[in-house]
């Protein structure tokens, strides 16, 4: 990651879970955690952290991204999810993107029957905190039931975002 050697970002991974069976769309969890790791970089000054860790809960598993970036304004705080939001929206802005990343993150969290919070202080930093059920399959059918629903909720978000990616 040329990007974040270059700006000597430090990105520390800790978990206390060293193996953990869920049912789970794995490109989908994917897509979350690189969104939120694209964005802890992009907001994170030359030489900050990032810290990435994973706890395992009773019944979930709790993902936290927290960076010490510039930090999010507590007035845009309830909006970050939406569709096409910008925390900057100047002309001269310092980073780029769609505003769609944390639109689509939570909509992928959501669909794993899980939750995604944000906890941010302007100018100190970030932390983005997941919670996905642990989510075991007994047999075949209970699978198939999964795989239905998870399809089901990714043609949701797929119809929702088809006029952007056309």
């Amino acid at each position: 990651m040329e990007f974040v050697e270059n700006k000597g970002i430090k990105i520390q991974f800790d978990t206390e879970i060293e193996e953990k069976i869920t049912a789970c769309d794995p490109d989908k969890i994917e897509r979350i955690m690189l969104n939120l790791l694209s964005n802890a970089i992009k907001f994170t000054n030359p030489n900050g952290n990032i810290q990435i860790n994973v706890y395992d809960g009773e019944s979930d598993i709790k993902i936290v991204v927290k960076d010490d970036g510039i930090g999010i304004p507590k007035e845009k705080l309830d909006s970050v999810f939406g569709k096409f939001i910008q925390v900057d929206k100047s002309l001269c802005r310092n980073h780029e993107g769609s505003g769609l990343g944390l639109s689509i993150a939570k909509s992928f969290v959501e669909m794993h029957g899980g939750t995604i919070k944000v906890e941010s202080e302007y100018g100190k930093g970030t932390e983005f905190i997941i919670l996905l059920p642990i989510t075991l399959v007994k047999d075949n059918m209970d699978a198939m039931d999964y795989v239905a629903v998870a399809e089901s909720h990714v043609q949701r978000v797929n119809i929702e975002f088809s006029d952007i990616y056309s």
